[in-house]
């Protein structure tokens, strides 16, 4: 962890190395100035995260110094310290800026205490900061990882359909990544700074549908004790993102249709019409073509939601970003579980990128997970990797070759086989015949032999 940075400005040389001092032991890294002229030189050299200055000091008064940091650098800290406390110069001090006002002879835990309060609420809007930053960045995805030709063609999907404020429906296998997108688009769109709500249409009870997605009021139906807005109420003028859309109850699908259509609800138990302003994203992994045909999805209500259609390919077909992937979930889950960052060998990674994936994304997350956990040392190898991948590559080394139909000589291609893997296994080797025949889990004489025989060097 980087210490922070703390300039400390005091004309008093005993407090300032005594106090200098322990604040070092605290693990912050100080740096010392005597008089205002030096602090505000360091200022413009240096980047601080808070400034510890005397009020009264011998050019300068504490005021100008921060009025000078403030103006060189609006985020930083400023602690004033004084032996001439007054309830006036407080005031003063607190308008122009300042954190907090302490007197002297200093109370060291109060120092401590209240320098540690204000670099953590400094943190913590810097944080919330740089979080609104990416959210209103120009399509800024960091979760959705890929340089492949159809990933670059659902980032400029994205981007396109973000500056509209039309229907999207999302389609795609299990596990591709279809919420991370719906993310996407609400957080680069001109409603982002306004609810994200997402509901899972197969995860909710049937006879709790209307109340999730309408609301109710107190005493509508046995049970409900109080009023509660529903999940459109909730997305007013932000985004609702109806996830697993094929599997809603038909009777339900009526409702959302007539929400959509005339835009507004009515509470369960209530007869007002509350009117919403919400972006409807869907997604779903089911055929709604075939689900429209069968009666089970309505086709107003198909066409209502798919006004754009984005397909996100399954990752079997991009197989040029596992090793992007992989990466990634590395270093993110490598952080979370706070170990050393691991790196995966060229056989395991190998592995990976020849494994179907038919979980796509969350199933490679998932096996990464895994591996990161198993793993004790810096490397993930085959072992640390879920059996159906290593299983998957068993079954394909079975039967490397095909029988054509007119037959083959048998024993002239196992003599080419031993031939090609003698000579594999001494370049691996660089020519040292006995770990040559350790590869090939031969006696280094019966390896002789054959090279003998073959007429290999």
């Amino acid at each position: 962890m980087v210490s922070e940075n703390i300039l400390l400005v005091e004309d008093d040389e005993s407090c300032r190395i005594s106090l200098a001092t322990i604040l070092e032991e605290e693990g912050y890294s100080i740096t010392t100035a005597e008089n205002g002229r030096s602090a505000i030189k360091l200022l413009k050299e240096q980047k601080f995260s808070l400034l510890l200055t005397d009020l009264k000091l011998p050019d300068f008064d504490g005021l100008a110094v921060m009025k000078k940091a403030k103006a060189l650098d609006s985020d930083i800290i400023v602690i004033l310290l004084t032996a001439f406390a007054s309830v006036e110069s407080a005031i003063e001090a607190m308008k122009a800026g300042a954190y907090d006002y302490l007197s002297k002879p200093l109370n060291i835990d109060e120092v401590r205490l209240v320098i540690k309060k204000a670099l953590r609420e400094k943190n913590l809007v810097t944080e919330n900061r740089e979080l609104k930053k990416q959210l209103r960045g120009k399509i800024k995805f960091e979760e959705i990882v890929g340089t492949s030709e159809k990933m670059q063609g659902i980032y400029k999907m994205i981007e396109k359909v973000a500056e509209t404020d039309s229907t999207v429906l999302i389609r795609g296998e299990s596990g591709t990544g279809k919420e991370l997108v719906a993310r996407a688009i609400h957080f680069n769109s001109e409603r982002r700074n306004y609810p994200f709500v997402t509901v899972n249409c197969s995860a909710i009870p049937k006879d709790l549908l209307e109340s999730e997605f309408f609301g109710h009021t107190k005493g509508a139906f046995t049970g409900a004790s109080s009023d509660r807005k529903g999940k459109f109420e909730l997305a007013h003028r932000g985004t609702i993102f109806l996830d697993e859309i094929g599997n809603m109850d038909p009777e339900l699908q009526v409702k959302i249709l007539r929400a959509l259509q005339q835009k507004e609800i009515e509470k369960i138990g209530e007869n007002r019409k509350i009117k919403i302003d919400v972006r409807v994203i869907s997604a779903t992994n089911a055929d709604l073509e075939k689900r429209v045909k069968e009666g089970l999805f309505r086709e107003d209500l198909y066409y209502r939601l798919n006004v754009i259609t984005i397909f996100l390919p399954p990752l079997r077909e991009r197989k040029e970003d596992i090793p992007l992937l992989v990466n990634f979930f590395l270093k993110r889950i490598c952080k979370e579980m706070g170990k050393e960052e691991k790196k995966v060998t060229k056989e395991a990674l190998d592995l990976l990128c020849a494994y179907e994936w038919t979980g796509n994304v969350r199933e490679l997350e998932n096996a990464i997970e895994r591996a990161v956990t198993l793993s004790d040392g810096k490397l993930i190898t085959p072992k640390h990797l879920p059996p159906q991948v290593v299983k998957s590559d068993d079954k394909k080394k079975e039967f490397p070759l095909v029988l054509p139909d007119e037959g083959i000589d048998l024993n002239k291609v196992l003599k080419e086989m031993e031939q090609s893997l003698i000579k594999q296994a001494l370049e691996k080797a660089n020519g040292v015949r006995s770990k040559a025949a350790s590869l090939l889990k031969l006696n280094r004489t019966t390896l002789l032999e054959k090279m003998r025989k073959d007429g290999l060097r």
